[in-house]
C-alpha cells in the first residue's frame, strides 16, 4: 500500500506551510498557509494549488499563524468541503484573523488596481475576500489536546501543544500499513515555542516515530539563556535608547501573542520606573480583538502573568479606525508604535516606517524572524534605502533587533526537541527553513540524533513514499510550480528595485549635471545592447 507526502509549502522556505498526504482511502492536508516574502513566492498564493481541493477530505491545522492557516478561504472557495480539525485556541484565532486577511487582501488590491489603471495594466483579483474568509469557518471542528480523533478510515490524530501561540500543537498521525504490526507512526512539529515563553507552557509531544517532520526556522541560531527578568531588561534598554532619541519607537510585530508579550513587557517596565511613561499605540484592529481572546483563554495562560489587568492599561491607547492610525502622524516625541506586519511587509506599519525611516531620532525594533525578500529582512540587513508603495525612502533610523520574543525555539531547543521524540525509525524531513537554516540543523542533529542517512531536506512539491523501508522520492520529473533556485534566491522583484535604488544613489552622488549626464547615456547604451 502506498503512503505518501507532497511538500506543498515551507520547503526551503518559512512560508507556505503545507503538506499533503494520500493514503489507500484518501487525501488529507496539514496546514494551508499563504506565501511570503519575495513576489515570485507570493504568486504562488494567486495560482491553482498542486491538487484539486475537492479530492481533499480533511485538513488538520496546527495553529492559526497566517503562513499555516492563510490559503484555507481559498481552498474552501475552490471546492474543498471535508472538515479543518483545529484547537479551540485556533479556531478562535482564526475567526478574526482569516476575515482580517481577507480584508487587507481586498483593500491592497484595490489600491494596485488604481496603480496599473494609471499604467494601463490589468486589473488582478484579491486570493480571497473577506466574505471568502468568513463562509470557510463553518468548516472548522474543534479537536482537544491529547485526544485521538479519526481523519480518514485508517487514519486517526492527536495534537500536542507546540509552546508556540495560543492554540498550537504539534500533531501526532497514525497510519494504518499493510501488512504490517502496528501503524506507521508520523509526528508534524507545527511551529515548536521556545522554553520558558512569557505565555505559554514548553512544548509536548510522545515519542517513537517512524517520520517526524520538524520546522528549522532557527536552525543555524543559538540565542544565549535567557529568563523573563533578562528578556525585560534587554527590552528596557532598546526603550530608554529609543526615548533618548526623541522620536518614534516602531515595533512591527506579529498581530497574535507577539504583540500581547510586548505589551504586558512594556506597561510592566513603565509601571516599574524601568522606562519612560509614553503612550503606546497598538496599531493593529487584529491585535485588539487578538487580545480579545487571550482574555477568553486566560485559563491555558501562564497564571503568574496578570495579563488581563496589564492589557487594560491607561499607558495603551488602541486605534482601530484608519483615520485614528493616521492622527499617530502628526505625533513628533517620543512615543511607541506596535503594528503589523512583523515582517514589514503589509499593514499599517509600512505607513508609519514610511512616515519615519528617514528620520534619524526614529527607532525600529525587530522583535521577530524577518524572512528572505520581505521588507523586514532588508531593515535587519543593514540596506540604505527601501521603496515602499512606489516611493523611494532613505533609512536613517536606528534599525534593532531582539530576539528574546520569537516564538520558535533555537537551534539547540529543535534539536534537543527532536532528541525527545527517539527512536525516529525511517526519516527526519527537515522543513519550514531557509536553506542556511535547515543546513544547520541538519549538521547538528545528524549522527547525534539520527543518522545523516535518515535527515531529509525536500524541496517544493517534492513527493515521497513513505511506506518503503527507506523514503524515495516519486516522479522527480514532474512539473514544479516553481525551479528550486527561485525559492532561495532573490527574485527579479527584489534586484530590480535594489537596481533602482543603487542608480538614484549613483546619479544623486555624481559632481555635477555632465556627470550624471555620463552615467544615463552609459545605462541607456547598456539597455540598448543585445543580450
Amino acid at each position: 500500500m502506498s503512503i505518501t507526502v507532497r511538500f506543498c509549502g515551507a520547503a526551503r522556505t518559512v512560508t507556505g506551510s503545507s503538506y499533503l498526504f494520500q493514503t489507500a482511502t484518501g487525501r488529507f492536508l496539514v496546514d494551508c498557509g499563504l506565501f511570503q516574502g519575495q513576489k515570485t513566492l507570493k504568486e504562488l498564493n494567486y495560482g491553482a494549488f498542486p491538487f484539486r481541493p475537492a479530492d481533499i477530505d480533511a485538513v488538520l491545522l496546527t495553529h492559526a499563524h497566517i503562513d499555516h492557516s492563510g490559503l484555507l478561504p481559498k481552498l474552501v472557495r475552490a471546492g474543498f468541503e471535508g472538515p479543518i480539525l483545529a484547537t479551540r485556541g485556533t479556531i478562535d484565532l482564526c475567526s478574526y484573523m482569516l476575515p482580517d486577511a481577507g480584508s487587507i487582501q481586498e483593500s491592497e488590491v484595490t489600491q494596485l488596481n488604481r496603480r496599473n489603471a494609471s499604467r494601463g495594466r490589468k486589473e488582478v483579483q484579491p486570493i480571497y475576500t473577506q466574505a471568502d474568509a468568513i463562509a470557510s469557518l463553518q468548516s472548522f471542528r474543534a479537536v482537544e489536546y491529547e485526544r485521538w480523533t479519526d481523519v480518514i478510515p485508517g487514519v486517526r490524530a492527536r495534537y500536542w501543544n507546540a509552546g508556540h501561540l495560543l492554540g498550537s500543537a504539534s500533531i501526532e498521525l497514525e497510519i494504518a500499513e499493510q501488512g504490517a504490526p502496528r501503524p506507521m507512526r508520523v509526528l508534524l512539529s507545527g511551529d515548536v515555542g521556545p522554553e520558558a515563553k512569557l505565555l505559554q507552557p514548553d512544548p509536548e509531544a510522545p515519542a517513537d516515530f517512524d517520520y517526524v517532520i520538524s520546522e528549522s526556522t532557527y536552525g543555524d541560531r543559538l540565542r544565549e539563556a535567557t529568563t523573563p527578568a533578562l528578556r525585560r531588561k534587554h527590552l528596557a534598554a532598546e526603550v530608554r535608547d529609543a526615548a533618548t532619541a526623541g522620536g518614534a519607537l516602531l515595533i512591527p510585530a506579529f498581530a497574535v501573542e507577539r504583540t500581547q508579550e510586548l505589551i504586558v513587557d512594556l506597561v510592566d517596565l513603565m509601571e516599574h520606573g524601568e522606562i519612560p511613561t509614553a503612550p503606546i499605540f497598538l496599531d493593529s484592529p487584529l491585535a485588539i480583538r487578538a487580545t480579545e481572546v487571550f482574555r477568553r483563554h486566560a485559563e491555558s495562560l501562564d497564571p503568574t502573568v496578570d495579563a488581563a489587568r496589564l492589557l487594560n492599561s491607561p499607558h495603551l491607547k488602541f486605534t482601530e479606525t484608519a483615520d485614528e492610525s493616521k492622527a499617530i502622524m502628526r505625533l513628533s516625541g517620543f512615543h511607541i508604535i506596535i503594528a503589523a506586519s512583523g515582517m514589514c511587509d503589509a499593514g499599517r506599519i509600512r505607513h508609519h516606517l514610511k512616515r519615519w525611516l528617514w528620520n534619524e531620532r526614529a527607532t525600529v525594533l525587530l522583535a521577530g524572524f524577518q524572512a528572505n525578500g520581505t521588507l523586514g529582512r532588508f531593515l535587519q540587513n543593514g540596506t540604505k534605502a527601501v521603496r515602499i508603495q512606489g516611493e523611494e525612502i532613505k533609512v536613517a533610523a536606528r534599525i534593532r533587533m531582539i530576539d528574546e520574543y520569537s516564538g520558535h525555539a533555537d537551534a539547540a531547543g529543535i534539536a534537543g526537541w527532536i532528541a525527545a521524540r527517539r527512536p525516529i525509525a525511517r526519516g527526519l524531513f527537515l522543513v519550514h527553513g531557509e536553506e542556511a537554516a535547515i543546513a544547520g540543523l541538519a549538521e547538528r542533529v545528524a549522527e547525534r540524533i539520527v543518522p545523516a542517512a535518515r535527515v531529509y531536506q525536500p524541496l517544493l512539491d517534492d513527493i515521497y513514499e513513505l511506506a518503503a523501508p527507506e523514503p524515495r522520492v516519486l516522479d522527480v520529473d514532474h512539473r514544479r510550480r516553481l525551479a528550486p533556485e527561485a525559492v532561495t534566491r532573490l527574485d527579479w522583484h527584489n534586484e530590480m528595485s535594489e537596481l533602482v535604488l543603487d542608480i538614484n544613489d549613483r546619479v544623486g552622488a555624481a559632481a555635477d549635471d555632465r556627470a550624471r549626464g555620463v552615467i544615463i547615456r552609459r545605462l541607456r547604451r547598456a539597455l540598448e545592447e543585445k543580450a
